[in-house]
């Protein structure tokens, strides 16, 4: 008969069985820092989640997660980085925004293939957005805006983190099938856009949530958001099916990285944000920014960027959209 451990050896026990489970981890990623691009300025919605989600999986992965920003071309220099390496081994990712799959279609020198540069490993969520303005703008709601819009035709301008972005595309559909003509104001992220129509220099500013602070403490206008349902913490503000427009939009995204990343690493790297996504840390501050949840494994996810891919490419043909 065994005799009974004594106090420091069963801790000493324990200790080496905690070191011992991360071991195919060990051997599934390099020992060294992962980065993980996000394609925005800091102080977004994307940004301010992204960090947190390094965090918490940085403590599942005993890695340190470095969050780099690399804002601009609406958010697709990240995807070009992850496109430019020969093969992937899990210490670059980054977000997989929805432009990466509108952006070929729009050059006739695409940079990257959506479905052959990219390996992905897990979805995330998508945004809320919509349409904020100063509260001493000519208009008090969407119905004035669109209103004041015709009648001004070529003088309303709106802000969006860039060309080819959702919020663009969303924004020149709203325009098509309301009957206005209004100008875009491209920017290189949220942050940007959002205080450039807080302090005038544009009319209005289509984006994620990061405009809430600023509604909720009345320095700025919720006029309508793109969701399938009224935002929760703005159930008085309509959404564009509410006012006539049958426009839901709200950019998925994910987790990708280069292409070839082993199977192996993937699924660890999937793991690891699969937990911190569904920490109750991250679903509190999906909350707090009025976005859902919306997650997919590696293999579906990879299946629903090839529909994406389709269906983008189709929207920028359908609408002539080039930027060279």
């Amino acid at each position: 008969m065994s005799a009974p451990l004594g106090r420091r050896a069963a801790l000493a026990l324990a200790g080496g069985a905690a070191l011992a489970r991360p071991a195919p981890l060990r051997a599934a990623l390099p020992e060294r820092p992962i980065r993980l691009v996000v394609p925005w300025l800091p102080g977004g919605t994307a940004d301010s989640h992204f960090r947190l989600l390094a965090e918490l999986a940085s403590q599942r992965l005993g890695r340190t997660v470095l969050v780099e920003n690399k804002p601009g071309a609406s958010g697709t220099l990240g995807g070009q980085m992850m496109a430019n390496e020969a093969q992937g081994d899990g210490t670059l990712i980054g977000q997989i925004p929805v432009t990466l799959f509108r952006y070929p279609a729009m050059t006739k020198r695409p940079t990257f293939d959506p479905l052959k540069d990219f390996t992905y490993i897990i979805h995330l969520t998508g945004y809320l957005f919509g349409v904020v303005s100063r509260p001493d703008a000519p208009w008090r709601d969407w119905a004035g805006l669109i209103d004041h819009a015709r009648r001004n035709p070529g003088r309303v301008t709106y802000g969006t983190p860039g060309v080819g972005s959702s919020l663009h595309i969303t924004m020149e559909r709203i325009g098509e099938l309301a009957g206005v003509q209004w100008v875009h104001v491209p920017f290189r992220g949220g942050p940007d856009n959002i205080q450039a129509a807080l302090s005038g220099q544009t009319h209005l500013a289509a984006d994620s949530s990061s405009w809430a602070p600023l509604v909720l403490e009345g320095r700025m206008r919720l006029l309508c958001t793109w969701g399938a349902e009224r935002a929760k913490r703005f159930p008085e503000t309509p959404t564009l099916r509410d006012l006539g427009l049958d426009i839901v939009s709200d950019s998925p995204y994910g987790i990708g990285g280069p292409r070839g990343i082993p199977a192996a690493t993937v699924r660890v790297l999937h793991d690891a944000f699969k937990d911190a996504l569904h920490d109750p840390r991250s679903v509190t501050a999906l909350e707090r920014f009025d976005m859902a949840l919306r997650y997919m494994d590696s293999e579906t996810y990879a299946a629903f960027a090839r529909r994406l891919y389709a269906e983008e490419s189709a929207t920028v043909r359908r609408l002539g959209l080039q930027i060279d």
